[in-house]
């Protein structure tokens, strides 16, 4: 049996799109109401001195609207990453990854594991050996690992403190709620079956304006907004130095910057994240996805 975990087949729903260059937002209808419910006991914390072993598929959290589930996650031949995604897959694919723990540093498909130490540290072992990830977080009171129905996973004590959160380490992708800001970025995956840290990057500069960027193995160069546009022409505001992006739960994208851009399919009956995408172009896409133009321009 293959380790990690294993969820049933699901009729292919088409999700929406709203695509930039490399930038998407993504909203797969909540037409879902009757969820498909994992063969594995629902979990959404651990206790301190626990560990969800790569090898045991009872181990995943997923929270109690059942949207989201975190696990190991398989990116290649006994490669395994720790990921949280949708239980609900998009179209011609299986689950949509929206977090990884060590997308660059996969593990061994025996005895890896993700443990919450006593002390307050969460870290994952690479075959019960070698630490490749952790949060190196303490506490002197009793801890916790819990699986939020926002899809952020948080370390907390007992006071509620929160010493740890994955809104706070994002991969590729953003959710509803969950903050862009001046020390966060989104990075594109490397090709759409290589999860590892790809080229493109979504981030503020240090003038306090959102931009996109190449970041190649040879040259790197920013591509949105167009470089030879002053920032005011382009309609942004270098002012504000907050710093600060998020995404509604009703599709409305808003930036400190004065860039907004709102999904067609708003509303709340509809599960979004917003995307880095890998290949930083408006290719076609295989999932047959719309395009979407906003604040006057396709990006």
């Amino acid at each position: 049996m293959e380790p990690g975990c294993s969820a049933p087949n699901h009729p292919q729903v088409a999700p929406f799109n709203l695509r930039g260059k490399a930038l998407h937002a993504i909203s797969p209808r909540n037409s879902w109401r009757v969820m498909w419910v994992l063969k594995v006991s629902r979990l959404d914390t651990i206790r301190e001195g626990k560990s969800l072993s790569i090898e045991k598929s009872e181990d995943v959290l997923i929270p109690a609207n059942g949207v989201f589930s975190a696990c190991f996650y398989s990116v290649g031949d006994n490669a395994y990453c720790y990921a949280i995604w949708f239980n609900k897959p998009s179209r011609g694919k299986n689950q949509t990854i929206i977090w990884m723990a060590n997308r660059d540093q996969p593990v061994n498909g025996r005895s890896s594991k993700l443990s919450l130490l006593k002390n307050g540290n969460l870290l994952l072992t690479d075959a019960g050996r070698f630490t490749v990830w952790a949060t190196n977080t303490q506490s002197l009171s009793s801890v916790h690992l819990s699986l939020y129905n926002t899809g952020n996973l948080v370390v907390q004590n007992m006071e509620g403190v929160t010493l740890w959160e994955s809104f706070d380490f994002p991969t590729d992708t953003l959710l509803p709620q969950q903050l862009l800001t001046r020390s966060t970025r989104l990075v594109s995956s490397r090709s759409q079956t290589n999860y590892s840290s790809g080229f493109y990057k979504l981030y503020f500069d240090n003038d306090n304006i959102l931009r996109l960027l190449h970041d190649g193995l040879e040259v790197s160069s920013v591509y949105w907004p167009e470089p030879g546009v002053v920032s005011w022409q382009a309609g942004r505001f270098t002012y504000n130095s907050s710093r600060i992006a998020v995404l509604d739960t009703f599709g409305n994208f808003s930036s400190s910057d004065n860039f907004t851009f709102m999904e067609a399919e708003y509303g709340l009956e509809l599960q979004r994240r917003l995307n880095m995408d890998y290949d930083g172009c408006n290719a076609p896409n295989p999932d047959g996805l719309k395009n979407y133009y906003f604040n006057g321009f396709m990006f």
